[in-house]
């Protein structure tokens, strides 16, 4: 059995993805890794070379600023790495994902365990989605509590939506029409995904939220957005919680030297009545009323 993986970059110096440590963290388990780096105008490229593995190969690409709807780029760039692996097995971590050191055996015991089990086509991993600083998680439903990040190299799967998830369609020309596709089965495993998708000094995350949304919005609506101050405001935001668990090890450097001090205000909580309710319902019972889910529990 053999195991690929990808991650799609563009600017990720310049915009202070972990990226690096994206790599570092699932490289050992992996037979080879696919790095599909946009058209960027910072050291990327230095940074992943400097990884120094043969596992690696990077796949150059340029991205379409000209599709501003849905965020159908970051799709178009999943796509690209799919169309380079060669595993049996493939797994997609994103540029802002990590995984802890100590979950790289469970994900390669789990993948093992199920390859003989045809009803399996893939697996969901848990999330916790870091937002401020490293010791604060968002755990509403405004972030998604599961994703299928690890998957057989099926016919005919592709990225779903802006690279949301991964379903199998009956044909190229479908997929490019519009076709919803079939979810993919799945079983869940307790590996956690370490998702620093809002840990940034607040000038760079304002910085990357500017380039973030020129892929959702139109010219208008980002000029209005990029003049709203300089620095982002992590504490507009619904619920945080306190995070205490040890961070993977690749990312102790990043994690000491936050120069930047964020204190969550809970004053300034902003939450419709109807989410609180289904918010207590759920730390209660530990079920998310109304789920979507992107996948089909086997």
């Amino acid at each position: 059995m053999k195991l690929s993986a990808y991650t799609y970059v563009r600017n990720g110096i310049e915009l202070d993805y972990p990226f690096v440590e994206s790599i570092k963290s699932v490289l050992d388990i992996c037979d080879e890794f696919i790095v599909v780096l946009g058209d960027s105008q910072d050291t990327s490229r230095e940074a992943i070379q400097s990884i120094n593995s043969n596992k690696i190969k990077i796949v150059d690409s340029v991205w379409d600023f000209s599709k501003r709807e849905g965020g159908v780029v970051f799709a178009e760039q999943s796509n690209v790495g799919l169309d380079h692996v060669t595993g049996d097995w493939v797994f997609h971590i994103q540029a802002d994902e990590v995984i802890h050191e100590n979950d790289v055996d469970r994900i390669k015991d789990s993948i093992i365990k199920y390859d003989s089990d045809p009803k399996v086509e893939g697996l969901i991993l848990p999330y916790f989605h870091f937002w401020g600083g490293y010791n604060y998680i968002r755990t509403t439903r405004k972030v998604h509590r599961y994703e299928v990040r690890l998957f057989r190299n099926l016919e005919g799967i592709r990225s779903y939506r802006d690279s949301q998830g991964f379903r199998i369609y009956s044909s190229v020309e479908n997929y490019l029409k519009g076709e919803s596709g079939k979810k993919l089965k799945v079983k869940k495993i307790d590996a956690p995904i370490f998702h620093y998708k809002r840990v940034r000094p607040p000038e760079k995350m304002k910085e990357k939220m500017n380039m973030f949304f020129k892929f959702y919005r139109d010219d208008k609506w980002v000029k209005k957005y990029e003049e709203k101050g300089t620095e982002y405001d992590y504490n507009k935001v619904d619920i945080l919680e306190e995070f205490h668990l040890p961070h993977p090890a690749v990312m102790k450097e990043r994690v000491d030297s936050q120069d930047w001090e964020f204190v969550y205000d809970k004053s300034k909580q902003k939450m419709k009545f109807k989410y609180r309710i289904l918010h207590a319902f759920e730390k209660i019972t530990g079920y998310r009323l109304f789920e979507y889910k992107n996948y089909k529990l086997v």
